[in-house]
This record gives C-alpha cells, sequence and structure tokens, in this order.
C-alpha cells in the first residue's frame, strides 16, 4: 500500500490548529506568533511533510523556471553554453524550458511571449537579433531578460548582458597565422551580417594592418545566400575553393563548424593541411579535437558564458545591482597550423 502524502490538513490536525494558521506559520507570516511557527514548523518536520511546489509557486508569484532561447539545439555550441545556464540554474532550484529562434527575430519575440505566458521568472536570449526599435515589445513583457553575444550593436539600453570580444578573437587568430610566416591570410565568413561576422573580420584587418600585411578583397568570402541561411558546414565546404585559388596560404573561419566544412572541402579537393594549407576556427567546440588534423581554434569560454549569464539573471530576480560582462576568448594552437613552407 503506497504512503499518502503528509498534507497542511494532517499538520493541522495534529498541531489542533487551523489549515490556515499552518499555511501562515509555514510561510513565517507576521500575524502567527514566533513560538507557534517554530512548534508548527517542528511537527511538520517530523511528518516529513513536503510543500506543493505548485502552490508555493502561486504564493510567491514566481514559477522557479527559466526559458532560454538559442538559435539552434543542433549548434554544439550552445549546448556548452546550456549547460553552464543548467549548472547554475540547478543550484538555484529553477527548471530550464529551452526553444530555438532560428535566427529569425519573428521567432524570437514569438518564443519570448510564449515564455512570459508560461510565467518563467527571467528568459536568456542568445545570439539575439533584437535592436532598440523592440524595445517596446520587450518593455510589455516585463521580464528580467539577459542576452548572450547579441548580435545587434544598437542593443536596447534596458536590457543586460554577457558576450565574447569578437574582435579580440579575431586578432588572436591571424596574429597566430602571422606568426608562423603566413602573409596572404584569408577569411571565410557568414552571411547573415551578425555583429559577431563584423567584428570577427574587423579584428582579421586590424592584425594585418598593424603587421602592415596586405589586404586583398578577394581573400574574404562571405557567404551570400540571399537571406537563406545554409549550414556552417556547408558554408565552409562550398566557400573553400573560392579562397584556395586567390593564392592564401592560411584562412580564418568564423567559427568551427565553417572550418570543418572547410576540412572537408580539402579533403576532397587533395588540399592538404596544414602542408599548403592553415585553417583556423573560432568557439572552441569539442568536435575541433576530434577531426582531422585537429583544429586550431579560438576558444570562448562557453560554459563560464552560461553560467555569468544565469548569475546575472539570479541578481535581477534578487533585484541586485548587475553589470554586463564581456569575456575574453584564447587560442588553443593544434593540427592545423604551420609554418608557411614547412607544413610541419
Amino acid at each position: 500500500m503506497s504512503k499518502r502524502k503528509i498534507s497542511i490538513e494532517d499538520i493541522a490536525r495534529r498541531a489542533g490548529v487551523s489549515h490556515s494558521t499552518v499555511s501562515r506559520a509555514l510561510r513565517d507570516n507576521a500575524l502567527i506568533s514566533a513560538q507557534v511557527r517554530e512548534e508548527i514548523k517542528k511537527i511538520a518536520r517530523e511528518m516529513n511533510y513536503v510543500p506543493n511546489a505548485i502552490a508555493q509557486s502561486l504564493q510567491n508569484q514566481r514559477t522557479n523556471t527559466i526559458g532560454v532561447v538559442v538559435t539552434s539545439i543542433a549548434d554544439p555550441f550552445f549546448g556548452e553554453v546550456v549547460e553552464g545556464i543548467e549548472q547554475i540554474a540547478r543550484e538555484a532550484g529553477l527548471n530550464v524550458l529551452l526553444s530555438a529562434s532560428h535566427r529569425d527575430f519573428q521567432q524570437e519575440i514569438a518564443t519570448i511571449d510564449n515564455f512570459h505566458r508560461r510565467r518563467v521568472d527571467g528568459i536568456l536570449v542568445a545570439d539575439s537579433r533584437m535592436n532598440k526599435q523592440h524595445t517596446q515589445q520587450l518593455t510589455q513583457i516585463a521580464v528580467p531578460t539577459v542576452l548572450i553575444n547579441s548580435q545587434t550593436k544598437d542593443q536596447p539600453a534596458i536590457l543586460h548582458s554577457v558576450s565574447i570580444d569578437d574582435c579580440l578573437g579575431g586578432r588572436l587568430a591571424v596574429e597566430h597565422l602571422i606568426s608562423l610566416g603566413h602573409t596572404a591570410i584569408g577569411y571565410l565568413g557568414v552571411g547573415d551580417r551578425s555583429k559577431s561576422n563584423q567584428e570577427r573580420l574587423e579584428g582579421y584587418r586590424m592584425a594585418l594592418s598593424e603587421a602592415n600585411l596586405p589586404q586583398n578583397n578577394d581573400w574574404v568570402a562571405i557567404s551570400d545566400e540571399d537571406n537563406i541561411r545554409i549550414s556552417d558546414v556547408d558554408t565552409g565546404k562550398k566557400m573553400l575553393y573560392k579562397l584556395f585559388i586567390t593564392g592564401v596560404t592560411a584562412i580564418f573561419c568564423y567559427n568551427d563548424m565553417v572550418a570543418v566544412g572547410a576540412l572537408l572541402a580539402c579533403q576532397e579537393l587533395s588540399i592538404s593541411v596544414p602542408q599548403e594549407l592553415s585553417l583556423v576556427g573560432f568557439d572552441g567546440i569539442a568536435l575541433s579535437r576530434y577531426v582531422t588534423p585537429s583544429l586550431t581554434t579560438v576558444c570562448q569560454p562557453m560554459l563560464e558564458i552560461g553560467r555569468s549569464a544565469m548569475q546575472i539573471l539570479l541578481d535581477l530576480l534578487e533585484e541586485k545591482s548587475v553589470e554586463n560582462r564581456v569575456l575574453s576568448p584564447f587560442l588553443v594552437k593544434r593540427g592545423s597550423t604551420a609554418a608557411f613552407g614547412q607544413g610541419g
């Protein structure tokens, strides 16, 4: 026979008080004396009373749930970011609802609105396309919101954020290639006009300029899919040859998945990496360690990004003052890059 769950009525009968008195005592209501509160709590502990989470959240006007919007659940980058979010959320006793926006602003707003109707306590949005024009829509929702790697330069001032220094990442990638003796260096990017794409390209150009190296428009290949974003792997496969025939000896790729596509294209075209061509990715996803050759990449601290964003959201829920964070990427050297002319 299954054991019946203890209720507030059971505690009330044992204590010889009303149901409402027990309810108030368990919520530390000042209308109940401290002595009675402690006696009722002691009885509740002895009876192994477990509060009803739904009723408790209604009393507190909290659902103990947060919503997370990512661009794609298939992207391994977001898998690690969400893991960081969940680590902090779990410690705080919060549940996580996950949804994908597919880089579509209207879908992003619709998802945020859906989370609001589900009465989530807060929302985290990765790769947001939201700008100042859309602030009014968000203020009407009025749920604490934190952006992760926002993709618009005119981010609403009312929103808080955690981001990566993409420009620094671009510089790190190209400075590494320059240190290996490469002077004809290409950039392979994506065509969605995202802020991260623009800033990584800016870092690429800055590094070349500071080293007094030539910059050739033909060495920059940006996918032009007329607003239809193909997969990053397919972008790398499609654009690699276009860059290679311009005479570049090294390529900085927008992210690791683009670099994986470039590696696949090199295999199909019998281009030896790194003997004939050095490749650098960006993100530091686990896959970058397991491809052949293993990928030199600019790593984002993905777990820290997720943990930082979730901590900011917790602080907002507790009405603490918060500051936006910009984290620094770092370079990890692996087998896909080698000294020019040596192919080590």
